[in-house]
């Protein structure tokens, strides 16, 4: 299942080597594209992901890519729309 859409366009993080780090995979964090605990008690749990190296990477804010937790372009399909109160 993949969860509602947060906003139609990825969001680039500065990410440390080692650091692990958690993709919101539905789309009620206020941090997003970071998990903040919002999906306790719904069927959505946050994706692990450990830096391999210092560098910049897109994460997926549509919540519709096929290559969690980063852009895939998924958020430029038509049938994509947001449903989050948060602007696009």
């Amino acid at each position: 299942m993949k969860g509602q859409v947060a906003h139609k366009f990825p969001a680039a993080a500065a990410l440390e080597a080692g650091k692990t780090y958690y993709w919101c995979s539905c789309e009620k964090s206020s941090k997003q594209p970071f998990c903040d605990g919002s999906q306790k008690g719904s069927e959505f749990t946050p994706l692990a992901y450990s830096a391999e190296g210092t560098k910049t990477v897109y994460f997926c804010q549509c919540k519709q890519t096929g290559t969690p937790p980063f852009c895939d372009g998924s958020h430029k399909a038509a049938e994509v729309v947001h449903t989050s109160a948060s602007p696009q």
